[in-house]
């Protein structure tokens, strides 16, 4: 075969080609994102919407069930899920596997723009959300300090921290629950509306139209054109207070005058504590494509610089996927090692020649470094079916060496000289190894055509098994030969067989 010859003929070259890909596959390696399972879009969208203060029957009736009717007729809809409560809807579409989301998001949203007129006007527009594993938070923090109360410690958290955690490289969005917000409350006096006879949407819209700054417009002076506004929005409690809400008999009528107004807090729907003491949740989440584990890392070296600004804070950890992740990899990395160990022990133990053994050994490294490069390049990720993969088939890689190694043995034995026999031996069971290969190939094969969830998890799976049987192809008749002219003797015809 040329390829043999020239591999042979050209070692610098053979060796350079060689290192190239190892250069590559190690290069493509560090590059490579981990998580536990490969990535996946799901055929799913969700319309959320919010009505407040709506029983769940009638948010059945007025929202859940015009959507289910408008949705229903899409193509590609294989099944529709819908749950009621309490001034909330869900409606959840799951379309066939292989249908585009974006086409069909795009479709439904142009549903809901018709559906909006049905709607009660009071309802928020619905929301459209698309399902992605990649957007459930990879890291919980619970956030505490004994020198703060549970508003002030919110504020701290949006005002100065929650900004220091989202501009962490691949941070998508650090979101905050529990803890209290500021809120303005005024809370009217029936009796004294009733007397003065005003109304609470005269009161609401007064409010809201003293609380706005308005642009005025560009005024000229001399030759310069200044833009003004008015600054009406309010500063403290005392200015809301001082709001004139209407007269009577010519006498002006102060919120005060009506209304009890409070510097307070919104209204508690859930509570955090850590220690038993006031603190607040935060849900860490990963922009998609980006590395779990460097991202989990990133945000860990972050928090210890918080610590050292902020003393009085306790920010512990309570939920941590890029933990797992490497543990679970590490599992992977562990037993594909251990069996190509084992497997290097096995070709010792019958071959008894620490040279023969080397020349065969080599084949596992240069096959699964130079499959790194595939994934790197195809956009795979380093997670446990691809490392399961590469486990899977540290023992058939070395199937192909052993073949040609002893076929240049038998050569070498004839009283050959090493080089001819490499030749020789490598041509003749060329053919042979690469039928091998593809029938070994050809059993992952149907796994590249799985459609469905199945395809999605073990297409990876295929791949890397697939690409490092010729990866151990292209080495058997390239990087075996040569080392077997370098690294065995020449033995007489008449002269003992053994390697």
């Amino acid at each position: 075969m040329k390829l043999v010859e020239f591999s042979i003929k050209r070692p610098v070259t053979t060796y350079m080609m060689m290192a190239a890909i190892l250069l590559l596959g190690v290069i493509a390696f560090f590059r490579l994102p981990v998580d536990l399972m490969p990535e996946m879009e799901y055929p799913t969208l969700t319309v959320a919407t919010t009505y407040q203060g709506v029983a769940p029957e009638e948010m059945e009736t007025l929202i859940t069930r015009p959507i289910e009717e408008a949705v229903g007729a899409l193509a590609g809809v294989e099944k529709i899920r819908s749950s009621s409560s309490e001034g909330q809807s869900s409606v959840r579409i799951s379309f066939t596997w292989g249908t585009d989301l974006n086409e069909a998001a795009s479709d439904v949203r142009t549903r809901l723009d018709r559906l909006r007129r049905i709607l009660p006007e009071d309802a928020d527009p619905p929301t459209l959300f698309k399902y992605d594993i990649t957007q459930f938070p990879i890291m919980y923090l619970a956030v505490a300090s004994s020198e703060m109360d549970a508003l002030a410690l919110r504020h701290l958290m949006e005002d100065q921290l929650q900004y220091r955690l989202e501009r962490v490289p691949g941070v998508a969005a650090a979101e905050i629950r529990g803890g209290l917000r500021r809120e303005i409350h005024v809370d009217m006096l029936l009796e004294k509306l009733r007397a003065l006879n005003i109304s609470v949407d005269e009161v609401t819209n007064t409010l809201r139209r003293e609380n706005l700054n308005l642009p005025v417009g560009p005024v000229e002076d001399g030759k310069y054109e200044l833009l003004l506004r008015t600054q009406g929005e309010f500063q403290s409690v005392d200015q809301i207070r001082n709001v004139v809400v209407t007269a009577r008999n010519g006498i002006p009528i102060y919120i005060r005058d009506i209304a009890r107004v409070e510097d307070s807090h919104e209204e508690v729907r859930q509570i955090v504590r850590v220690d038993d003491q006031p603190g607040l949740r935060l849900s860490i989440r990963k922009q998609a494509g980006s590395n779990t584990v460097h991202v989990a890392e990133a945000v860990h070296a972050e928090l210890e610089k918080i610590r050292r600004d902020y003393s009085h804070l306790t920010i512990v950890p309570t939920m941590d996927s890029s933990i797992f992740i490497q543990r679970s990899i590490s599992n992977v990395r562990d037993s594909a090692l251990s069996g190509a160990v084992l497997v290097v022990l096995v070709l010792f133990l019958f071959l008894r020649n620490i040279h023969s053994t080397l020349i065969i050994g080599i084949t596992i490294p240069i096959s699964i470094i130079a499959t790194f490069a595939l994934m790197y390049f195809y956009g795979f990720t380093l997670n446990t079916l691809s490392f399961g993969g590469l486990a899977l088939g540290v023992g058939m890689l070395l199937d192909n060496a052993i073949v040609v190694l002893d076929n240049v043995f038998r050569f070498r034995d004839e009283g050959k000289p090493i080089r001819e026999a490499a030749i020789q031996g490598t041509s003749e069971v060329g053919t042979a190894i690469m039928a091998s290969t593809l029938t070994s190939v050809a059993v992952f094969v149907p796994l590249v055509f799985l459609t469905g969830f199945s395809g999605v998890m073990f297409k990876q799976l295929a791949y890397v098994v697939s690409f490092a049987q010729f990866v151990s192809l292209f080495v058997a008749l390239t990087i075996i030969p040569l080392l077997c002219t370098k690294m065995l003797r020449r033995r007489e015809p008449d002269a003992k067989r053994h390697p």
